[in-house]
């Protein structure tokens, strides 16, 4: 089997399965589905790596990244989808937010 991310990151790519997804609906939906259990430890490890990573992706161009370094960049999406969940509320789920949702009309690149 193929690694989704670059060799330089391969102690991310047991997450790399769950949260390299392209768009921001699809990291709401895994954040949403996700409990604290999953989510800490895969911020604890990816959150330290962003700089590097974003390093990384710089070196290609965002409308023709290969594939490695796109789901590398998604990763980074999937963990600044995360942080706030770890660092502050400390659920999946915004503090005091009752039934609201906010639905992207349009998806930034990539």
């Amino acid at each position: 089997m193929s690694s989704l991310l670059p060799a330089d990151f391969a102690d991310l790519e047991p997450f790399a399965g769950t949260w390299c997804l392209p768009t921001e609906p699809e990291r709401w939906a895994r954040r949403m589905a996700s409990t604290m259990a999953e989510m800490e430890p895969f911020y604890r490890a990816a959150f330290p790596r962003i700089r590097d990573a974003l390093a990384y992706c710089d070196k290609f161009p965002l409308d023709d990244m290969p594939d490695q370094p796109r789901h590398l960049l998604e990763l980074v999406h999937s963990v600044i989808m995360v942080a706030m969940c770890v660092e502050v509320w400390h659920q999946p789920k915004v503090i005091d937010s009752g039934a609201a949702e906010l639905h992207r009309i349009g998806e930034p690149l990539p």
